[in-house]
């Protein structure tokens, strides 16, 4: 390769390089934001609203074309023009798989897996839509975008945070470094870190689906890209018809340094080190290996060829009734039909059918300044698995506060007014009078009134004589819950003082589901 031609190629990889982590951090800089309603909604989901699988899966399954959906044909049209250069250039997932490459640690005389393998993303991605047609998203966390951002949310900023707490309560107490940790943790919190700790379910799950997409690497480089996304699948199908494409010069003398190079593995040697378009992701690395300036990226009018791991008319019809046995499955499981009565979903959530339009992102959940909403584990079946619910002893739905709704990118939570929001009605509130401590201690205990932010309070306190076995008499304030007015916020729940289960709880209700 001519000097020049060298200093070009490493000019553009440079330029990959430099997008991709301009491109993750601002990723990063927008699930900063997003916490506790920081930013715009529309501003901190545009990563999820650029993700054509998600647009389309909803579509499908809410029969609803939203007009902030569109933002998807612009990654579209950028696939019809330079193919898979969302994944090599865009991703933050991808960016992270490279940035936690296993080089090192590979097994260099290990083959890659057998072509074969990469028509399992494609299994997945039609399972993925013809579930979808049928009403049921439950696989969308498996979408690139959801796993990393519900992996931040729940498990890896939430342990980054412990982290730096450790530290700092080992480094403080020596002289010299108290007043930079004070200086530090002044700037850091809360805009970086949450100023008091988050508490989220199984975070250990959460983890090990993450780093086991990382892990991954160890058995062929992105081998989450090559075998399993499915939309780098999407993204790979639209690629057969795409503008610029890789091209292999006459010259090319098979030296193989282009085949050792890319990351995706999709130059074929039996081919001429030719290279696939719906798997080649545009990283340009085969450009800088190339001695001898055989490779271009140039436009090609003409579709790709169809290759064996390609999808074929058996394959769409076998995913499909997979895809109709999965959901009539689902569908059967009772929890559907009689949900757990503590299965609370965020304002508006259960009136718009959240379980059938939730695409598990997480956003909500980052977005919600008490750390209320949980990703449900059980509450709601497998049907149900990941999308929001409301732990109200972990926190409440504050009163003041619509994020959630504004922060959803299908608006399977409803981006309700805070007016809006305050009259939609999640649950009501049920108190146990064995755990109250006014009913069964008899002591004066006022919280659950005091906390009720409806104007009118839907908690009362009644006054009311005891007389004991002594023949004393006490008057204690009994609360009680006039339902009528209780919209299940939750906050009397978060409060009550009784250790364990609260004495105060809300519970779904048939005023709050669509029979």
């Amino acid at each position: 390769m001519a000097p020049d031609s060298r200093q070009t190629a490493k000019r553009w990889i440079t330029l990959r390089k430099t997008v991709q982590y301009l491109i993750l951090a601002g990723f990063l800089v927008l699930f900063i934001a997003a916490r506790k309603g920081g930013w715009s909604g529309n501003v901190v989901n545009i990563f999820m609203r650029l993700d054509p699988l998600i647009a389309f899966s909803h579509l499908l399954a809410s029969r609803t074309l939203l007009a902030s959906s569109a933002l998807a044909l612009t990654t579209v049209l950028l696939t019809v023009i330079f193919g898979r250069a969302w994944c090599g250039w865009i991703c933050p997932l991808g960016t992270t798989l490279d940035l936690f490459s296993m080089d090192k640690w590979q097994n260099k005389k290990k083959k890659n897996p057998s072509e074969q393998w990469r028509s399992a993303k494609y299994w997945l991605l039609f399972i993925i839509l013809f579930a979808a047609l049928l009403g049921n998203l439950t696989l969308l966390f498996l979408d690139p975008l959801t796993i990393l951002l519900r992996s931040l949310t729940v498990s890896v900023w939430p342990a980054l945070d412990r982290i730096v707490t450790a530290v700092e309560t080992v480094l403080f107490p020596i002289p010299i470094l108290a007043t930079p940790i004070s200086m530090l943790e002044g700037f850091i919190r809360p805009y970086f870190l949450p100023s008091e700790p988050v508490f989220y379910r199984d975070t250990v799950i959460f983890a090990v689906v993450f780093f086991g997409v990382i892990a991954l690497n160890l058995a062929a480089p992105r081998f989450w890209c090559r075998y399993v996304c499915p939309l780098g699948s999407l993204l790979g199908l639209i690629s057969k018809i795409a503008l610029f494409r890789r091209v292999v010069g006459e010259d090319c003398k098979n030296c193989a340094l282009c085949d050792k190079r890319c990351p995706t593995g999709t130059i074929d040697p039996e081919r001429g080190y030719t290279s696939d378009p719906s798997e080649c992701t545009m990283c340009l690395e085969c450009l800088g290996a190339c001695p001898r300036s055989s490779i271009q990226f140039i436009p090609k009018l003409m579709p790709s060829g169809w290759r064996e791991y390609d999808p074929d008319r058996r394959q769409v019809l076998v995913t499909f009734g997979v895809a109709v046995a999965g959901v009539a499955l689902l569908q059967s499981d009772l929890r559907l039909k009689k949900p757990d009565p503590h299965f609370i979903q965020p304002p508006g959530g259960r009136d718009n059918d959240l379980i059938s339009k939730c695409i598990r992102c997480g956003e909500c959940v980052r977005a919600c300044p008490t750390s209320a909403i949980q990703p449900s584990i059980t509450e709601a079946g497998i049907a149900g698995l990941w999308t929001p619910t409301l732990i109200l002893r972990q926190g409440y739905c504050d009163y003041s506060c619509n994020a959630c709704g504004q922060a959803c990118p299908v608006q399977a939570i409803p981006p309700l007014s805070l007016e809006e929001k305050r009259l939609s009605v999640i649950g009501k509130a049920y108190i146990d009078q064995n755990r109250c401590i006014a009913w069964s201690d008899h002591l004066d205990c006022i919280v659950c009134e005091e906390m009720c932010p409806v104007s009118n309070k839907a908690v009362k306190l009644i006054p009311t004589d005891f007389t004991f076995e002594d023949g004393s008499t006490v008057t204690i304030k009994l609360p009680e819950v006039h339902r009528e007015r209780c919209i299940g916020c939750g906050i009397c729940e978060f409060k009550c003082p009784v250790v364990g289960e609260s004495a105060i709880r809300v519970y779904i209700t048939d005023q709050t589901i669509l029979v």
